[in-house]
């Protein structure tokens, strides 16, 4: 059974119906497991609810992604959400004085700063994206019994 509805978002006047791929059951499985790595997020932080903000999220992914040191100048464009570096930087100078990030000199050029995740936080971000590879790995399952799906007809 394929499920109907309008697209609000993005959508001319007088454009199709899209049928949707997915059921109404498989879309709340998807919601689940996405809720389940935002409850994860905050566990990283040990329930401290201010890093759960995308601003964070980019900083923070973008420089365990990079693994290894980052410019700072860099760090601040991970935050794609923020339009200005000052604001910015203002996210990076917070995450500093909770530790989580480390700021050093650059030993290549004497007018730029280097981040990277402190020691602890990349154990707790390695935790967190094994953590939630699993639950991806456990909602496609359930999305698969819930339903049919395109890939698999």
């Amino acid at each position: 059974m394929q499920i109907r509805r309008k697209i609000e978002y993005g959508v001319a006047e007088g454009e199709e119906w899209m049928a949707l791929k997915y059921n109404n059951a498989q879309h709340k499985q998807y919601l689940e497991m996405i809720d389940g790595v935002g409850r994860r997020w905050v566990e990283v932080f040990e329930g401290n609810t201010e890093f759960y903000s995308a601003a964070y999220w980019d900083l923070l992914t973008g420089i365990w992604r990079a693994d290894g040191p980052v410019r700072k100048t860099d760090a601040l464009r991970y935050m794609t959400a923020i339009k200005s570096a000052h604001t910015a930087s203002k996210y990076v100078d917070h995450s500093i004085k909770e530790g989580i990030l480390v700021e050093s000199d650059n030993p290549d050029d004497a007018r730029s700063k280097l981040l990277v995740l402190s020691d602890d936080m990349r154990e707790r971000l390695d935790s967190f994206f094994d953590s939630a590879v699993g639950r991806v790995r456990r909602a496609s399952r359930a999305i698969d019994e819930k339903g049919p799906s395109p890939e698999n007809p």
